[in-house]
């Protein structure tokens, strides 16, 4: 008889140190008899007889609500999506209150408040630096009693997880859920925890039903740890009723939070030149303050000209952007995709943008403009010349809201998703 796959993969976790996932609702058992060591709360296994399509589905992020990211951001994107075609869904991930070890490390970085009622709190998170980006992660093995609780409460037809191989909310569902699970895998570029673990990653990949990937180079990342089919869905985009490139305040904004690959210090060492040259003025938004300020002071970068706006709502995001003449985007790599680009072109705003392979995929000539990155002299020409070319900057976004209307609305992805999902869970 083959071993269990379960044994198997508790076998390679305890190899790779992720001792914390062997718990008994993984203990092997005979096939003769019944699975009675796995816990009442996990429900029995479900593939194949989940009502078409999936009433309720779980959306399951490593990273924490309480700190804005792009992969937190897309699932909740997601959920209200899928929310509006009828499809009841709850995400479980982490969440540090006031008073946190991460909170009080970082008062100022993050949202304040309590997550909505359709998030699940499972765990705290800590900063863990990670492919040139600074995320917000849920380490502690606590978490596994409560990703085990909520699995066998909430009954979910499918579960959706973001970043499938990121400890420990991903990896302990993917060992205790018994539901047909897809996964999105969003990184470009390499990442530590991938090398520690590779052992165990391929028995626990072998319990994903679907795989989607939201660029190629997402997929190509993904592949080269965990061969296999992937599907390409991009990340979706909040699109505004109404936009239009024109009547737009004199300023340009910056999108980010304050992280090595997002290449602030790049548009910061530009700016007196673009400053002294148009007359603009800069936003940034996402970045901590004082963050910014540090950063201005070391690369010695007056403050003229510069709002620094700290994090903001999607609602108060867009209307920065429906406001700017250009959005800058200098990354300096570790991008899969741009979903700050895609924002700015669903707002009619034009971009201009660090020349990088996830970048790449987003762009088209006719709606943005791109620059060698890293370089600064370059940046601020294209600014320069983009803020002072009215019709140019007219043409770009008009070209830029069209192209995210055709392939981001979040309608349309969707509408995909739930033809995923009901096909792994046929």
């Amino acid at each position: 008889m083959p071993p269990d796959p379960y044994c198997r993969t508790t076998c390679a976790a305890a190899r790779c140190g992720l001792s914390f996932l062997v718990s008994d609702s993984m203990t092997p058992t005979r096939a003769t008899s019944p699975p009675a060591r796995i816990p009442a709360t996990i429900r029995p296994s479900t593939r194949g007889t989940i009502s078409s399509p999936p009433v309720k589905v779980g959306i399951v992020v490593p990273y924490s609500w309480s700190f804005w990211g792009a992969v937190v951001e897309h699932a909740e994107l997601q959920a209200g999506a899928l929310q509006r075609r009828g499809v009841e869904t709850r995400t479980i991930m982490g969440n540090d209150p006031p008073g946190s070890f991460t909170r009080v490390l970082h008062p100022r970085l993050g949202r304040h408040g309590e997550p909505p009622p359709e998030v699940i709190p499972v765990g705290r998170s800590v900063i863990v630096p990670a492919n040139g980006s600074l995320p917000n992660i849920v380490l502690s093995p606590s978490c596994v009693r409560a990703i085990r609780r909520a699995l066998g409460r909430e009954r979910f037809d499918v579960l959706h997880l973001h970043e499938p191989m990121t400890p420990a909310i991903c990896i302990a569902t993917l060992a205790l859920a018994r539901v047909p699970m897809v996964a999105t895998f969003h990184a470009h570029g390499a990442l530590g925890w991938m090398k520690i673990g590779k052992p165990a990653w391929g028995f626990l990949a072998d319990r994903l039903d679907a795989r989607i990937a939201v660029s190629s180079h997402a997929r190509d990342t993904a592949q080269a740890w965990l061969p296999g089919e992937y599907e390409i869905v991009p990340n979706g985009v909040l699109i505004p009723e109404h936009a239009d490139a024109g009547g737009r305040e004199h300023r340009i904004l910056f999108v980010g939070r304050q992280e090595p690959r997002k290449g602030l210090p790049v548009l910061l060492r530009a700016w007196p030149d673009i400053h002294r040259r148009s007359g603009a003025r800069l936003r940034i938004a996402g970045a901590d303050p004082l963050a910014v300020r540090l950063l201005l002071s070391r690369e010695r970068v007056p403050e003229e000209g510069i709002d620094v706006l700290g994090f903001l709502s999607q609602d108060d995001l867009t209307a920065e952007l429906l406001a700017a003449k250009a959005m800058v985007a200098p990354s300096l790599g570790g991008e899969s995709f741009g979903m700050v680009l895609t924002r700015a072109f669903a707002c009619a705003t034009p971009v201009v943008a660090s020349d990088i392979p996830g970048y790449r995929e987003v762009m088209t000539p006719e709606a943005a403009v791109a620059f060698p990155p890293g370089d600064e002299r370059s940046l601020a020409d294209a600014v320069v010349d983009l803020v002072e070319d009215e019709p140019r900057r007219a043409a770009l976004g008009a070209a830029a809201r069209e192209l995210a209307i055709e392939r981001y609305s979040w309608d349309d992805i969707a509408r995909r998703l739930v033809e995923i999902y009901e096909r792994a869970a046929a």
